[in-house]
């Protein structure tokens, strides 16, 4: 199979590296693109892809499959430019996919333009972003959720799903809606309370706080775990915000109702009830000891 990535980080670095690594997939022949061209010039170095392309459509010409690298805004964009000016170079058979985190506007933007598309998101990830913190084995044991678009026949269904599985991930099918509706909760709504609690605490570059430089010195295990997901590519999280923007801002209310309990709880008149806090914490505790 020959797979043609548009964006090369470390998403689309790791999917490469899992691939090159894998017995069963050595004959695949790899063609990379990203705008600077640094990832795909270091994997070919490396052997990792066959061809660093020149151009986004030399990425794509006699692909079986696509697969979108980009953040999400950039994946609509993508997918323009293959419904338009680089329609040509697309081999009528050919497969598009992506890495994104949403699916709902990406699938949409696919389905208008009547490309064999189908939506994916390896459920995976780093905070260090960029092709040179790729590894083979980050989506191993791990969920690849797979959106078909309306146009995607069955057998491009099964090139996508050929793809997670070289990449030892574990297939789940989903629509875009639930999807999007779920991620949020776990994944969108974290990254954006991770980047908040910075802002609260430690302000911005040209905004600092006064209790930032002790608090910085005393801060170890906690502070670094909670907000480790800001520590991520601010142009993916932004793409993330902006294309699941009102499920995200809905999880957010659900949020600030929690918090305003808590509030209530500490400025009661009489006192925070130190019974009730603890039985809040054991109820969180208990929740995350079901599910795990």
């Amino acid at each position: 199979m020959r797979v043609g990535f548009l964006g090369f980080g470390l998403i689309a670095g790791s999917i490469a590296r899992a691939i090159r690594q894998n017995p069963s997939t050595q004959d695949w022949t790899l063609t990379a693109w990203s705008p600077r061209g640094d990832g795909p010039d270091r994997a070919a170095g490396e052997g990792v892809v066959d061809f660093a392309a020149v151009s986004a459509p030399a990425a794509v010409a006699d692909a079986d499959l696509v697969v979108l690298g980009a953040p999400a805004t950039a994946c609509l964009a993508l997918l323009d430019g293959l419904a338009g000016a680089w329609r040509s170079e697309l081999d009528s058979a050919a497969v598009v996919t992506d890495v994104a985190s949403t699916k709902a506007a990406i699938v949409a933007r696919a389905d208008a333009h009547g490309l064999s598309f189908v939506g994916g998101h390896p459920m995976a990830g780093l905070e260090t972003a960029g092709y040179g913190a790729a590894r083979a084995d980050l989506f191993a044991g791990r969920p690849w959720v797979i959106v078909p678009g309306t146009s995607a026949p069955a057998a491009a269904v099964d090139r996508v799903r050929t793809l997670a599985s070289a990449c030892s991930a574990e297939v789940v099918f989903l629509d875009a809606v639930e999807h999007d509706r779920a991620v949020a909760a776990i994944s969108h709504l974290p990254l954006v309370v991770a980047a908040a609690l910075v802002e609260a605490v430690a302000g911005t570059p040209d905004d600092e706080r006064p209790v930032w430089p002790l608090a910085e010195r005393l801060a170890a295990g906690g502070w670094a775990s909670v907000t480790r997901v800001a520590r991520g590519d601010p142009a993916m999280g932004a793409a993330i915000a902006v294309t699941n923007a009102p499920v995200l801002a809905a999880r957010i209310r659900d949020l600030q109702g929690v918090l305003d309990g808590w509030l209530a709880e500490l400025e009661r008149a009489d006192g925070p009830d130190e019974r009730a806090l603890a039985d809040r914490l054991a109820n969180a505790r208990a929740m995350l000891e079901r599910d795990g």
